[in-house]
């Protein structure tokens, strides 16, 4: 009997050791390197120089005023949008399921891939270009300007995600008793009505969870600007991943590389405690 009493625990044994070796490890291991800096290719223990470092550095603060512009316009933005996209499908009466495929479908398509789409059209003389030439509009310097450059990032992400948040409120939706829409219609409450009075206050933890996901994935951003704007111009869309990215594997400052990763969990600490308590929930 002591001897089957351990075999769960042998068949949990490589899961574990795998979990130790790829995530454990590097976690921990990061965390101590964020307190070293490299001299002569040896790591020596720097103190809380690097953590002093980052309140000095400009492209820093830059790289965060940029990702920060970003998530507070995508990520309501994106949000919204997905909601009014599952109220459509969640009433519509036909084609239904050709509607949750064409909205789902940028969700499944490759972040690299479909940011070379989006670079090729928002070209000067791109596809979107040409269309707003067409009815008269001058085109836009979308990758070339500060402004429009955020702008571009901001299309790109919002067609990428805003259908895979659209599943997770259509699954949301249909969980809705339909008792409450009949007793707020006896009331005499209009659909929009409904939607704010019925709808909005039962996707309440719904709309948290994926404002939270929202949000991580907005401070991690990286494939996109990296893909489409390579950061630029001057910095405009530099965000704090790709800030990461650039001192870790192009400069080989893993120190700082490591600094920039804890700060960035820090954040999302924060911000998942403030939107957890601006939501009323404990």
């Amino acid at each position: 009997m002591r001897t089957k009493s351990y075999v769960p625990y042998l068949f949990l044994t490589p899961a574990i050791v795998l979990f130790a070796v790829f995530m454990v490890y590097p976690i921990l291991y990061s965390f101590l390197l964020s307190f070293q800096t490299s001299v002569g290719g040896e790591f020596e223990f720097a103190g809380l120089d690097n953590y002093r470092r980052l309140f000095q550095d400009e492209i820093f603060w830059t790289a965060l005023k940029n990702t920060f512009v970003i998530l507070i316009i995508q990520v309501p933005l994106m949000l919204t949008i997905s909601i009014v996209l599952a109220t459509f499908l969640n009433t519509a009466k036909s084609f239904k399921g050709l509607f949750r495929v064409s909205f789902f479908m940028p969700a499944v398509t490759s972040l690299v891939a479909y940011s070379i789409i989006f670079s090729i059209m928002l070209m000067g003389d791109g596809l979107i270009n040409q269309a707003l030439q067409a009815i008269g509009l001058n085109g836009v310097p979308w990758l070339s300007h500060p402004l429009w450059a955020k702008a571009a990032l901001i299309l790109a992400i919002t067609w990428r995600w805003a259908g895979y948040n659209m599943v997770i409120y259509l699954a949301a939706m249909q969980n809705i008793p339909e008792s409450l829409y009949e007793a707020a219609s006896l009331d005499g409450a209009s659909k929009l009505r409904q939607f704010f009075t019925v709808t909005v206050p039962q996707l309440k933890p719904v709309i948290l969870f994926t404002a939270i996901l929202s949000t991580i994935g907005t401070l991690q951003l990286f494939d996109e600007p990296y893909t489409l704007t390579k950061g630029g111009p001057s910095d405009a869309t530099l965000s704090i991943g790709m800030y990461l990215y650039q001192t870790g594997f192009r400069y080989y400052d893993f120190g700082y590389a490591s600094t920039l990763a804890y700060v960035i969990v820090l954040l999302i600490a924060i911000l998942s405690f403030v939107q957890f308590k601006l939501t009323g929930d404990e």
